[in-house]
């Protein structure tokens, strides 16, 4: 697999091999002893999920506040925008983000460490987005911030997506940290 770094410390853009032939292909979603190699901290991996979606859905930009989640995401199916955003004020990329493509053609993985908001929309007419998480769900730690916060100026492929009453009234990066 290749891991290629991006402008957020810590969030990895992964790469793997995939072995193709006619008869469709194989790749490691997952090794602890070959993905701990780019995560300095270690972190493990105690939850996974799977979410899926229609064509134009925005899920996020979601976060854990006292118990922050870290995730490796994958597509399993469809194809995905998916962001991870510096929500740290301390930090000197804060409000910055990082967004890649996730499909399941090209398989390429995001690792987001704990501490960062996530976020995907669904470019595909159906998507399945599996991630492990670092820590388990909690809905009473459950934060977010507005999915086109000015602040953050995430460029979303879509004009009119359909985002969820919650997501719809997160504050914004700034509102979140009066």
């Amino acid at each position: 697999m290749r891991v290629e770094e991006t402008i957020l410390s810590g969030v990895v853009i992964i790469r793997p091999d995939v072995f193709a032939d006619d008869r469709g292909f194989l790749l490691e979603t997952y090794s602890k002893e070959r993905y701990d190699g780019f995560d300095p901290l270690g972190h493990d991996f105690v939850q996974d999920n799977h979410s899926r979606s229609r064509r134009g859905v925005l899920r996020g930009l979601h976060f854990q506040e006292r118990e922050p989640q870290g995730k490796l995401v994958r597509v399993s199916r469809g194809r995905v925008y998916d962001v991870a955003v510096d929500i740290d004020p301390a930090s000197t990329t804060f409000r910055r983000h990082v967004a890649v493509i996730l499909d399941d053609v090209d398989h390429v993985q995001l690792f987001i460490p704990p501490g960062y908001a996530h976020g995907f929309c669904v470019l595909s007419a159906v998507a399945d987005v599996e991630y492990k998480c670092t820590a388990h769900y909690r809905p009473d730690d459950a934060r977010g911030v507005l999915w086109n916060d000015p602040a953050i100026a995430i460029p979303w492929p879509l004009d009119d997506p359909t985002i969820s009453v919650a997501d719809a009234a997160n504050p914004t990066l700034d509102e979140y940290h009066r």
